[in-house]
């Protein structure tokens, strides 16, 4: 005779609320979406050879998270950038068009 947990045969029993998962927003949104968002915005139209300065000490965050953020948001919008940071600011820049540095 099995003794494990009995099988919950009831809606009453349920403790979690069941969704469709086609309902769910399953796009990632940290907590600095905003600031990330804000970035890429104007990363993107940024001129080729010019960089975003932005100081580190307005931001509240770590370097290594904004660089990883940044990174995975660029990755996904299929932006290729290159990022560099020294004591007071982190730098972001689109990495030149390879096509264009080819020639």
């Amino acid at each position: 005779m099995a003794t494990g947990p009995k099988p919950r045969d009831s809606a009453s029993n349920l403790k979690y609320r069941r969704v469709e998962v086609s309902s769910l927003d399953r796009g990632r949104r940290g907590k600095h979406h905003e600031l990330i968002a804000g970035i890429l915005a104007e990363l993107e139209t940024a001129q080729p050879g010019s960089a975003l300065e932005i100081p580190l000490g307005d931001l509240g965050v770590e370097l290594a998270n904004l660089r990883s953020a940044i990174h995975r948001a660029a990755g996904s919008k299929g932006l290729l950038i290159e990022t560099l940071a020294d004591e007071k600011n982190f730098y972001v820049w689109k990495q030149p068009d390879r096509k264009a540095t080819d020639k």
